[in-house]
């Protein structure tokens, strides 16, 4: 018999309703996966919302406090999809009344709140999920076992880059996302730890960094009324200051010897969600962009006129597309990825294994955070500190 999990999401922005849709894909999708997921209450403070947790996404109910949401004894695993800056009181109240968690990264908008998240996972003993949705892309995972096969030879340069077109119009608004307060640090947390994870995915661990960050926006139109996340101001509306950075680059060793760089903007105008790598071997390389999720390029050294990248597209040959379109080179799409890491996340909770990634994994993407931030006062290399010890 599947195991029945109840439950909780918290907060129905983009997130939340993907996580919500991915619950009720899964059972059509994944029709031998180990549990059963139940849609049982969704919290957020509005009301609109709340309603059409109810009446779009099918949760039994919903409330307005995150704090019943987390205590109904009905609800077995909770997401947690709220602003960043909410993140580690909805652990905490999650974790203590003993349910499973599933974060959106970042778990905490700064270094330090991650760990505290993470400490407080490990004090109750908390199954927990981090959403780094890109590492279950089909085509990232066969980039990772090509690189364990030796296809590419010894890796010896990784590059890795989010550049991102949502905060390049300057009359955008100064909603939550632009505050340290409600948000923590900007694109380090908010993009380059996707870059970060998919890196320690292929290549392995971060040593050392150095970096720089930037503002190319520094002033936005102040919000009013009930304003949307990605709303636009006038020119002529009163601004205020953005509190956290638009840009970083980093550079870095690997602990196995390779080096690395890094880019990140939300400011750039041109890549509009170009989440990429591009990994180089003593044999090959490899490159992919989430703008072309089903296509892998693949260099592999050979003598000859016929050399130069080839295409590999996404299909069912690969782990978990087949469930979403048959085939080969039929797409699939982002919020698939969101129904593949939360069926893994689910079947984990079910069988009584352990997921990753996971909330240790979200601390070391902060460590190598950490020491970039260091770096940018000391304005040198700064070694990456576990910061669990």
């Amino acid at each position: 018999m599947k195991k029945r999990i109840g439950i909780a999401v918290l907060g129905l922005g983009w997130m939340g309703q993907a996580h919500s849709r991915a619950a009720l894909r899964i059972s059509s999708l994944f029709p031998d996966a180990e549990f059963k997921p139940e849609l049982v209450v969704c919290a957020d403070v509005e009301q609109s919302r709340r309603d059409r947790a109810v009446n779009d996404f099918g949760f039994a109910r919903a409330v307005a406090g995150f704090e019943e949401a987390v205590s109904a004894k009905d609800v077995d695993a909770v997401w947690v999809t709220a602003p960043n800056m909410l993140h580690v009181p909805m652990i905490a109240a999650a974790a203590a009344a003993g349910k499973a968690i599933f974060s959106e990264k970042p778990i905490g908008g700064t270094p330090a709140q991650t760990v505290e998240a993470y400490n407080i996972a490990k004090k109750h003993s908390t199954p927990t999920g981090v959403g780094y949705n890109y590492l279950w892309s089909p085509l990232v995972i066969h980039a990772r076992e090509l690189i364990k096969s030796g296809a590419i030879g010894r890796v010896t340069h990784y590059r890795g880059r989010f550049l991102s077109m949502y905060g390049s119009d300057e009359l955008g608004l100064l909603t939550w996302r632009f505050k340290f307060a409600q948000a923590g640090y900007g694109v380090t947390s908010d993009i380059l730890s996707h870059s970060v994870s998919l890196a320690h995915f292929l290549v392995g661990g971060i040593s050392e960094v150095t970096g720089m960050k930037n503002n190319t926006i520094t002033h936005r139109p102040l919000p009013s009324g009930a304003a949307s996340h990605y709303g636009r101001g006038k020119a002529t509306d009163p601004k205020g200051e953005v509190e956290n950075e638009d840009f970083a680059s980093m550079l870095c060793n690997f602990e196995n010897g390779a080096t690395g760089t890094f880019e990140t903007s939300r400011s750039m105008v041109g890549p509009e969600s170009q989440n990429a790598f591009e990994v180089y071997g003593t044999e090959g390389s490899l490159s992919w962009n989430l703008e072309k999720l089903n296509e892998l390029q693949f260099y592999k050294r050979e003598e000859g006129v016929n050399t130069g990248y080839k295409t590999i597209f996404g299909g069912d040959r690969f782990p978990f597309h087949g469930a979403f379109a048959p085939g080969m080179a039929n797409a699939i799409g982002f919020e698939d990825l969101v129904a593949i890491e939360d069926l893994n996340f689910m079947n984990a909770l079910a069988t009584g294994t352990t997921y990753t990634p996971g909330f240790k994994e979200a601390v070391d993407v902060v460590s190598v955070q950490q020491a970039l931030i260091n770096s940018w006062t000391s304005r040198k290399w700064e070694p990456v500190v576990d910061l669990t010890i």
